[in-house]
């Protein structure tokens, strides 16, 4: 009887040592479950992504088509860098940059005299007391008519500093601003208005007064404009020359309510986000952008070769 009892409870003890064993196979293990990888660990094949992926849908290169005017037949395509027409648009850089223009543009030249400047003699106007009335010092007081000014205007520079190649930057940005957006529009160099040869004529044999000669220009321009839909309904056109062209300025000058022509170096920032549209000149554009791109150009030289610099404008279709 002993003997079958003790076979019986080994018989139960082994039954539930399995059973306890074959639980523990089944429950996961906490461990596993939160387990991190390290830092030094191989990432699982199913999410590694190539290097081409990430650098794909960026542009290196960007065409630019150069147009004849006034006729804005395509004449050449060119191909230009990305990082000079096809930067990313920076409202923070572009506010620099503007109020940097307008703060150097600030005359500064207000002045007020004091009431040690200001003409007469100094000495007191009457005795401080026994006379009823205020104290008083000299008549240039300012609390009188005609004395000084407390704390007036002086003479000041309003400037302020800001680096440059942030501000090379921010003209890259407005001119790629403006050829993301389809309106900066280059032309060949030596961008003139033609106008009709009889009323050249007319005009130079002093036939046309000068009233009529302004009133025939100003509506010619106005028509040319509006055909190219460039006028002050579609917001108005900048034309930006390398020097000073006379039948181009002084037609815009009559007409300043459709648009108007600049020299290069009278060109601003402010200027390339003001109107609707910029009408460049190839030769006025490529001198913008080499002068304006000290971000991009390292000042290191090894071997006679200045590393980054980048070309301006690679003809592609003559």
């Amino acid at each position: 009887m002993a003997g079958k009892g003790m076979k019986s409870l080994h018989e139960a003890m082994r039954t539930m040592s399995l059973s306890s064993t074959s639980r523990a196979l089944q429950r996961p293990s906490p461990h596993l479950s939160c387990r991190r990888s390290m830092a030094t660990e191989a990432p699982a094949p199913d999410i590694t992504r190539s290097v081409s992926s990430y650098g794909e849908g960026i542009a290196t290169y960007v065409p630019l088509t150069v147009h004849a005017f006034p006729s804005m037949e395509p004449v050449s395509l060119e191909s230009w860098s990305a990082k000079h027409l096809h930067l990313p648009l920076r409202r923070d850089i572009l506010h620099l940059a503007v109020i940097y223009e307008g703060d150097k543009t600030r005359q500064g030249t207000a002045s007020s005299k004091t009431r040690w400047e200001v003409h007469g003699s100094h000495r007191k106007l009457y005795q401080q007391k026994g006379t009823g009335k205020a104290r008083r010092g000299s008549k240039q007081s300012p609390l009188l008519r005609g004395g000084g000014k407390s704390f007036g205007p002086k003479p000041r520079d309003f400037s302020t500093k800001l680096n440059r190649k942030v501000y090379d930057l921010a003209w890259r940005t407005a001119l790629s601003y403006r050829y993301r957006r389809g309106e900066l529009i280059v032309t060949e160099d030596g961008m003139e208005l033609p106008l009709p040869e009889d009323f050249l004529q007319l005009a130079a044999a002093g036939q046309l007064q000068r009233e009529l000669e302004d009133s025939f220009v100003r509506k010619y321009v106005k028509q040319m404009l509006e055909a190219l839909q460039w006028g002050k309904p579609h917001g108005r056109t900048t034309f930006i020359a390398g020097d000073r062209r006379p039948n181009l300025f002084t037609s815009l000058e009559l007409a300043g309510e459709d648009g108007r022509a600049l020299e290069l170096d009278d060109v601003d920032v402010k200027d390339l986000l003001e109107t609707g549209r910029i009408v460049i000149e190839r030769s006025a554009l490529r001198e913008m952008i080499k002068v304006h791109q000290s971000d991009v150009v390292s000042n290191v030289v090894v071997n006679g070769l200045r590393k980054g610099k980048l070309p301006l404008g690679q003809v592609l279709i003559p």
